[in-house]
């Protein structure tokens, strides 16, 4: 396949240097010092104790590309509305876009069918401008599980997982979400297909709403949070409150919440991805991880309290990046 990865941090570098390695034609957006870097040196991928490097085309502008068969969208989500429109030189009329992205996305309510069917998230997009930019019928969605880090300029380190869960936000298992899925399995990937992509991003959401905005505001790693029984007791109480917004907008998350927690124990010793913004005075995805959900649950008339509190804390602590 022929792909572009926007966005090559973390989660997008690793993405790149996995599908460049099993031969497809990739390319990268980055900008800055890790835009030089990738340009001088290439992308090093940290991965299982081995090193690899990968020569890829990289640039700041998409225009310096052409037309792609997918494009992974690997950005932070304060930056993907000016990015949306930039996007344009590489989507064609078959092109996938995959937001690789934390939290609800944008695009969450296109083809749910029923009462929200297109709903643009308030807070996500206020004037519906991103589904002015990209007509969301190119959009594949995806879940990651995997964690990784920027560890230099054009490093990058994979911590843990690989498991990239795809499916279109109409349902079913379309053939073009099925052969990007093999071509990702080709690579390394466990990237299976789901006729139920919202149940797999609440089932994220719902552990990433409350550890990542206690992760921020403690500068605690995830096990460290996990060995502490009273950040956990906020926690469980975040999860119960997110499930039940999630049950009035059709969905019930499969797994119970010591379940959840233990699928993020089992994430180990990482540094949680809004810890890493932090200590780099990066703009925090407060909105996409905590404050849609906020907005959701007042729009149902669900009592969201301690969602609510840690919503506020995270919200201040992100005008003050540089402190």
């Amino acid at each position: 396949m022929k792909l572009c990865v926007v966005g090559a941090g973390a989660i997008g570098g690793w993405t790149a240097a996995w599908m460049a390695r099993a031969g497809h034609e990739v390319s990268l957006v980055a900008r800055g010092a890790h835009l030089e870097a990738l340009r001088r040196d290439g992308l090093t991928l940290v991965s299982r104790g081995e090193r690899s490097h990968h020569a890829l085309p990289a640039s700041e502008d998409p225009a310096d590309f052409a037309v792609q068969d997918a494009v992974f969208l690997c950005l932070k989500t304060p930056s993907i509305a000016a990015m949306l429109p930039r996007l344009a030189p590489l989507v064609g009329p078959d092109t996938v876009v995959v937001p690789a992205i934390n939290g609800l996305p944008w695009w969450y309510f296109h083809g749910a069918g029923g009462r929200w069917d297109g709903a643009a998230i308030e807070c996500l997009d206020p004037q519906r401008g991103m589904f002015a930019a990209l007509d969301p019928r190119h959009i594949v969605g995806c879940v990651v599980h995997g964690a990784a880090e920027v560890t230099a300029p054009a490093v990058v380190t994979h911590t843990a997982g690989k498991r990239f869960i795809l499916g279109e936000p109409g349902g079913g298992r379309s053939e073009r979400a099925l052969r990007l899925a093999g071509a990702m399995a080709q690579a390394g990937f466990d990237a299976p297909v789901t006729g139920e992509i919202r149940v797999e991003i609440w089932t994220k959401l719902v552990g990433n709403l409350s550890y990542n905005p206690v992760a921020a505001l403690t500068l605690a790693w995830m096990h460290e949070i996990n060995a502490n029984e009273r950040l956990l007791a906020l926690i469980r109480a975040m999860i119960e409150e997110a499930m039940r917004v999630a049950e009035a907008y059709g969905v019930r998350v499969p797994v119970s919440v010591d379940e959840r927690i233990a699928i993020a124990k089992k994430i180990g010793n990482s540094k949680i991805s809004m810890h890493q913004d932090v200590e780099r005075g990066r703009p925090l995805e407060v909105e996409a991880i905590i404050g849609s959900v906020a907005e959701l649950a007042r729009k149902a008339g669900i009592a969201t309290p301690m969602i609510d509190a840690v919503h506020a804390l995270i919200a201040e602590r992100a005008r003050h990046p540089q402190a």
